[in-house]
């Protein structure tokens, strides 16, 4: 058990083909010790009712966490609440300093590192997920099972909603992350500055998710996909898949690649 761990046992409850993915590679940056249990996915594609044994709503990320001197495991859920959690008891070094010297507590005394990390844990899931989610809704109609006179009504309807929204959404992001990882504090490699932080990893996923909607490529927004190639080819995002694909018995390929 790493030593920063201070003897706490933590277990990732998680879903296949979810944003828990994300959790065990912050795991593995760590270094930390933890156990994976997987849940399976029913045929509508949502968590079953085993998951809801974990936590209420049945979603995916979920960790437990048990104190050393404790037997009560903490249960948190939503991905940035655990990388939250994680970073500030397990690896704060992921975490930009927040306050700029002899500025502590002053309105506007925070670090623009620190300001980018806030900005973007909280953009991931709200901002940018918005799109990605009603891409995932929209690709379920096309290939859900419905007579054939009604295809052409059912694809029509996800189209619209496509041309509309999704598509232009998405774009919109890509543009705005194209732009905003060219301007990092220091000239860094990463989205904060010149180090990987939370923020990078909450990110990364849902760049991931969107390669394919986009397309996210080396001609359309290079920087972008320099980077998430870049942050692929991590030792911890690689033992991050080994780890999966042995829990889980099934082959992990990154989602940019499916």
């Amino acid at each position: 058990m790493s030593d920063n761990q201070q003897g706490a046992k933590i277990t990732v409850y998680w879903l296949e083909k979810s944003r828990s993915q994300r959790i065990i590679w912050l795991l593995e940056e760590l270094n930390l010790d933890y156990e994976v249990k997987v849940f399976k996915r029913d045929e509508n594609f949502r968590a079953q009712d085993d998951l809801r044994q974990v936590h209420p709503l049945g979603r995916s990320p979920v960790i437990g966490i048990t104190p050393a001197d404790s037997e009560k495991e903490i249960i948190i859920a939503e991905s940035e609440t655990i990388i939250d959690y994680v970073c500030e008891h397990f690896g704060k070094h992921l975490i930009p300093k927040k306050w700029a010297e002899g500025k502590e507590g002053a309105v506007g005394g925070e670090t623009e590192e620190w300001m980018r990390y806030k900005f973007l844990m909280d953009y991931t899931e709200g901002s940018f997920f918005t799109p990605l989610i009603v891409a995932l809704i929209t690709s379920r109609i096309r290939t859900s099972p419905v007579p054939f006179f009604l295809k052409p009504i059912t694809g029509g309807i996800a189209s619209k909603v496509d041309d509309f929204f999704t598509n232009p959404e998405l774009k919109s992001h890509c543009e705005f992350l194209e732009n905003y990882l060219a301007t990092p504090p220091s000239n860094g490699e990463f989205f904060c500055g010149d180090s990987l932080t939370g923020a990078d990893i909450m990110l990364h996923f849902a760049l991931e998710g969107a390669t394919k909607r986009v397309p996210l490529s080396e001609t359309s927004y290079p920087k972008l996909y320099t980077y998430m190639r870049k942050l692929q080819q991590r030792d911890a995002y690689k033992r991050a898949g080994e780890r999966v694909e042995k829990e889980s018995g099934v082959p992990y390929v990154p989602y940019s690649d499916v």
